[in-house]
């Protein structure tokens, strides 16, 4: 069942400009993995890019489906949601885990805890 045909043209032009804005910035995040150095600030730049892309395509898929339907449709905004819950906490948890690992091997780049450097602001008398 395909209605694309029976989007009026001014809802087609919004419907295409957020879908291509939104998937530039996915791209534009992703490209985040390959500019930037270390596995920490590699974390932000797909996060970030996936959350705002993945809301403009659901804000495209909310007009279409409003104008070929005739009301609202809004149950878009669940998927949203979801991916908007579950990716950070997914990085977040990839970088705890990194960080965790990278402690126990010892290893230099990691980064320092702010109980460290707060012990390191008080004088020793």
């Amino acid at each position: 069942m395909i209605q694309a045909p029976d989007l009026p043209a001014w809802a087609a032009l919004i419907v295409a400009l957020l879908v291509v804005g939104g998937a530039l910035i996915t791209l534009i995040g992703s490209l985040g993995l390959l500019r930037l150095k270390s596995f920490y600030e590699r974390v932000h730049a797909p996060t970030l890019g996936a959350t705002l892309g993945m809301a403009l395509i659901v804000l495209a898929s909310i007009v279409c489906f409003s104008v070929l339907r005739g009301r609202p449709s809004l149950h878009e905004l669940l998927i949203a949601l979801f991916l908007t819950a579950t990716a950070p906490v997914a990085f977040m948890l990839l970088a705890r885990s990194a960080l965790f690992r990278d402690r126990m091997e010892g290893q230099l780049n990691a980064p320092r805890e702010e109980a460290d450097d707060a012990a390191e602001d008080v004088p020793l008398d």
